[in-house]
């Protein structure tokens, strides 16, 4: 399933990437969300009976995933955005998964991240075995380095997906962090440690904007209240989500935003790198961010998450 907004350069690579699965009985569901460049005629291009393209006025990529599971004929539901890729075998593993632990709920993949166009990094995980096809105890714990859950790299039961309420739209930035938090939370989770999507994080970070940066602190919030009977990771994966928020707030001068989230920080959720940043003036901040990106230019990859 493929929400489609204005990818008219990357959407005809993503499309070829699911059509090139050596798994084959699936269809495609694209919802264009009221698209204004030429994505719409890139995909009439392809000529596949497997594609089904609706469209809808731009309601945001909540609502267009919404539809798109509605009008999806398939139990299971995996999800792309049209900025991602499928690696040929994607499709198959979580097959694989799913003949296994049929009882799941959401199958996850490893993943990969583009970093530069000719850079590109594994996700690591908080696991101690990764070499087998298990079912995760604790979503949270195993998710503090990497989330085990990408949105181009899980799977779904349409029927535990909706149990669980969808994805909520009023949520317009971190909506797929939530859905995996109440994944997590209710439902059970497998992975398959075979990497088998690329995540492209060279697409433009939505947390430029306050109003989303503020979007992301009340919906985490509204989580405080499960955390006392939820597995062990959980508080620390919210206190990790809500640092990596308040470093962005540091990079774009956001002080009422930083404020609040610092106060809900728990500090013993932080290694001594994350919290010697939380405590870095804004301008070091800017600094370290511009030497991370020469050294992603030079091929070196570090981050505070290990």
């Amino acid at each position: 399933m493929i929400p489609l907004y204005n990818k008219e350069s990357q959407i005809s690579s993503t499309l070829e990437s699911v059509l090139n699965q050596s798994f084959t009985d699936f269809e495609v569901i694209l919802i264009n969300d009221g698209s204004t460049d030429k994505s719409v005629e890139v995909v009439e291009g392809f000529e596949d009976d497997r594609i089904k393209l609706f469209h809808q006025e731009n309601q945001g990529a909540s609502e267009a995933r919404n539809q798109g599971v509605l009008k999806a004929e398939s139990k299971y539901i995996a999800l792309i955005d049209a900025d991602d890729l499928w690696l040929p075998n994607h499709l198959e593993e979580l097959h694989k998964s799913i003949t296994l632990f049929p009882e799941a709920s959401f199958y996850c993949n490893a993943y990969q991240l583009t970093l530069r166009p000719d850079f590109t990094q594994k996700a690591t995980y908080s696991l101690e075995n990764i070499d087998k096809i298990q079912i995760v105890e604790d979503y949270f714990q195993a998710s503090l380095i990497h989330p085990i859950a990408h949105t181009s790299a899980v799977a779904f039961k349409k029927e535990d997906f909706w149990d669980i309420g969808g994805f909520r739209k009023h949520i317009v930035s971190g909506q797929d962090i939530d859905l995996w938090i109440r994944f997590g939370l209710y439902k059970t989770i497998v992975f398959n440690p075979t990497y088998t999507s690329i995540y492209d994080r060279t697409v433009a970070n939505s947390l430029t904007k306050k109003h989303l940066r503020r979007v992301k602190y009340e919906f985490l919030n509204s989580y405080n209240k499960e955390v006392e009977n939820a597995p062990k990771g959980f508080k620390r994966f919210l206190d990790l989500n809500r640092y990596a928020i308040a470093i962005q707030c540091k990079y774009y001068n956001d002080k009422e935003v930083f404020s609040l989230l610092k106060k809900e920080i728990s500090p013993k959720s932080l290694n001594w790198k994350q919290r010697l940043l939380l405590n870095t003036p804004s301008f070091v901040v800017i600094q370290l961010k511009k030497l991370h990106s020469y050294l992603i230019s030079k091929g070196l990859y570090f981050t505070a998450f290990r």
